[in-house]
């Protein structure tokens, strides 16, 4: 991890394609809802890709967010007293806080993986989960999340509809649009297929 060297040829390619997808608009967004969310004693990270990673890699932060979305007695994630100084244990947070999220409805697809943040090696993605964690606050509604609601888009929700058994027979009558027009077409004008064509000179 920390004696990784630089990357050349086509992984260079790569990791500079993924970095170019970070979005440094996005991220004063996230900052800003972490902070406001958490408290200002989480403090602000230095611009760029490279401060927001340092400012999220021990996991403490991201714990306290996840933490932050809960009532007073539930809280998912441990937050230890001291932020950990040893790898593996900032490993560790980040992969509690990775699994509350799954807890909380965020999807596979949506989630980061842990060197993605720990190694720097897709900031992205970081964004990404973290967007997806705010959508669903946001959705769910429930009075823990703080911030303005119009940062993040409200993910669809399921709007059952009951019909009644008489609605339903009425419908198995009604032609429907997809079926086509009961009227309006009509064959007035056709010429037979076989004519051949009328030629006057």
């Amino acid at each position: 991890m920390a004696n990784k060297g630089p990357s050349y040829g086509m992984s260079r390619e790569v990791q500079s394609k993924i970095e170019k997808k970070y979005d440094e608009e996005l991220e004063e967004l996230l900052v800003e809802w972490i902070v406001m969310q958490c408290g200002p004693d989480v403090g602000r990270p230095d611009r760029g890709s490279l401060g927001f990673q340092v400012w999220l890699k021990n996991g403490v932060i991201l714990s306290k967010l996840m933490n932050s979305l809960y009532p007073d007695g539930s809280k998912p994630v441990k937050v230890p007293e001291n932020p950990p100084s040893m790898v593996f244990k900032q490993m560790e947070q980040v992969t509690q806080f990775l699994k509350a999220a799954e807890d909380y409805g965020v999807t596979k697809t949506d989630m980061f993986q842990t060197v993605d943040l720990f190694e720097g090696k897709d900031m992205a993605a970081v964004q990404r989960t973290l967007m997806a964690l705010g959508s669903l606050a946001v959705t769910k509604n429930d009075g823990h999340y703080r911030g303005d609601p119009n940062w993040f888009m409200k993910k669809a929700q399921e709007h059952k509809r009951e019909f009644t058994e008489s609605q339903l027979q009425e419908g198995k009558h009604v032609i429907g649009l997809q079926m086509g027009s009961n009227r309006g077409a009509s064959q007035a004008g056709m010429t037979g297929y076989g004519r051949p064509r009328q030629i006057i000179s």
